[in-house]
Order: C-alpha cells, then structure tokens, then sequence
C-alpha cells in the first residue's frame, strides 16, 4: 500500500523536486499540498506549485494556500535571506516552467489540515519543507490531530552551522515561534532533516545532465531547477569543492521510500526565539549527559548515492 502524505512547502526550486518526487513515486499517495509564505511570498509559492505539478500532468492533487506572514512576528524578513533575480538566487519570484493553468483550492492550507486529519481513518504523513506556519497553527487550534500523523518529517534547523544567518537555518529562522510549538506538540515521530543532512546529499552537475537525458518532463524540469542551484552556490561560494548543491526537500520525500538514506540519533531538540544572535537557532542536545525529554529523530547523516538513484528511477 503506497505511503499517503501531506506535503507543505514554500514552493522554490527545492521544493519542486520534492513535490515531482512525492507526486511521481508508485509507493507514495500524494494526497495534497499546502502552500506557505517562505522562498518566495505566499501567492507565488502557490503559484510555483502549480506549476510544477501541472508541468509533470498531476494537476488532480490539490493545492491549498496557507499562512502568508509568520504566526507571531510581523514585518520579519522570511524571503529576503539573500539578494532577488542575482547570480546568487536559486530560486527566483516564479520557477522557470510554464504558467499555471490549474488553480488553487477554495479551502485554506489550515481548514484543509483540520478536515483531512479530524476525518482520517488511518494516519497520513505530514511533511513540511518550508517555514511551520501553517503546522503550528493548525496545532494552536486542535492539538489532538497529533493523533493522526504517524510520522512528521521535517526539512529545517542546524547544528554545526546555519545557512542566513551563523546560528539559524532558513525555515525556521523564518517563523521560530511556530517551529517551537511543533517541536513541543508530542508528535509520534518526528524526524528532523537538517543542513547537517542535507549538505551531504550533493547533486552534481553530471547527475543533472543524466536526468535531463531522461527525455521526460520531470526529469527535465529537475535538470534546469537543480543546475540553477548549482549555479547559484557556485556564485555564492559553492557547498564544497564540487560542482554540485544540494537539493535539501527533496532528501525528505527520497527518506519516505528509502530510510537508509540518512542516519539519525533520537535527541531532545527546542528553538531559539529570543537571542539576537541566535534566533531561529535549533538547539539540538547532543551531550552524553543530556537531560530534555527526545523528541526528534535528527538526522546528521545522508548518502548521495541513494538520492540521486531515487530521483532518476522515479523521474524516468
């Protein structure tokens, strides 16, 4: 039976992947997806996920648009953690794929989430790869649809190094308070994929060439999403002596049908939401001696290898 899922995103050209990989996958039910403010604000997230699954003919997945503003802060600069439309933006304002035809839902990200976990029969899994806006709000109103979800799996946070600012990275710098309610909401598994994960599952400019000689859309689109990453990094200083970038939500969906693609210790893990220096900082205890309750299964580890193999079989 395919694994059903909830995707979240903050549609950039992570993301895309993410949502191509979900959507294509035969042992994944991509059963919708709610859009937030992030990469991009709200209308062109959604936007941008329109594309994408329009582009790879899965227009029949709903797309339901979220929060636009992060849950406790106003006028904080979410989608400004670099310059826009430079050699340095991955992702741009709109994804370079062909406009939109289909249209969102009527029906919020939030009222989406309460109807489809309220009336589940059996448990899906949620996994947000953008700022945790719409999770933590839906858990303001009805903390109960924990219940619901067997696995949350999280695309955020850093432990040895952020990546907008030293301490902090981009999802959950963008909305902090609302990282900090999901990470107390008592899930029943909640597996955290950070930078520390992520910058390890490098896709090369070879493996993009390979995927665009794939012949089909989404192998396509993957190509030219993935090789403006690598272009943007190398502009920026690259991730490592490599012609390659990571391709950090996509390694989250690749988890649900390949698990040993990382490796996780189960720890305890909280949000900075004060410290100047250090807001949106996971603060992830690792100490021999740690005292916090686990409450995340962090990943430090991912093999490239499997993320590269995942993508190309399921794009072909």
């Amino acid at each position: 039976m395919a694994r059903r899922l909830i995707l979240d995103v903050d549609t950039g050209t992570d993301d895309a992947v993410a949502i191509m990989h979900a959507a294509l996958h035969p042992d994944l039910e991509l059963v919708g997806i709610t859009t937030v403010n992030g990469n991009v604000g709200l209308a062109h997230t959604t936007d941008n996920t329109l594309r994408v699954l329009d582009v790879i003919g899965r227009s029949d997945v709903p797309v339901h648009p979220g929060l636009a503003h992060p849950i406790a802060r106003r006028g904080f600069p979410g989608q400004k953690h670099y310059e826009r439309d430079t050699d340095r933006d991955m992702h741009g304002t709109s994804l370079p794929l062909p406009e939109a035809r289909s249209k969102a839902r009527d029906v919020t990200a939030v009222e989406y989430l309460l109807e489809t976990l309220r009336s589940a029969t059996s448990q899906l899994t949620l996994v947000p790869v953008g700022p945790l806006s719409n999770i933590a709000t839906v858990l303001a109103i009805d903390p109960s649809v924990v219940d619901a979800v067997d696995e949350l799996v999280v695309m955020g946070g850093a432990h040895a190094y952020g990546n907008v600012t030293p301490s902090a990275e981009f999802n959950v710098w963008a909305d902090p308070e609302a990282a900090a309610v999901v990470f107390a909401a008592g899930f029943e598994r909640l597996t955290l994929v950070p930078l520390d994960a992520t910058h390890q599952a490098l896709i090369t400019r070879g493996d993009c060439e390979a995927l665009a000689a794939l012949g089909t859309p989404a192998g396509a689109a993957a190509a030219d999403l993935i090789t403006r990453r690598i272009d943007a990094y190398r502009a920026g200083g690259g991730v490592s002596a490599e012609d390659a970038a990571p391709v950090h939500d996509a390694v989250c969906t690749a988890y649900l049908v390949r698990p040993d693609i990382i490796t996780t210790r189960h720890l305890h893990v909280d949000v900075e939401t004060d410290g100047p220096l250090t807001v949106g900082r996971t603060v992830i205890d690792t100490r021999p001696n740690a005292t916090g309750t686990p409450n995340a299964h962090v990943a430090f580890t991912a093999d490239p290898a499997i993320l590269v193999d995942t993508l190309t079989k399921t794009f072909a």
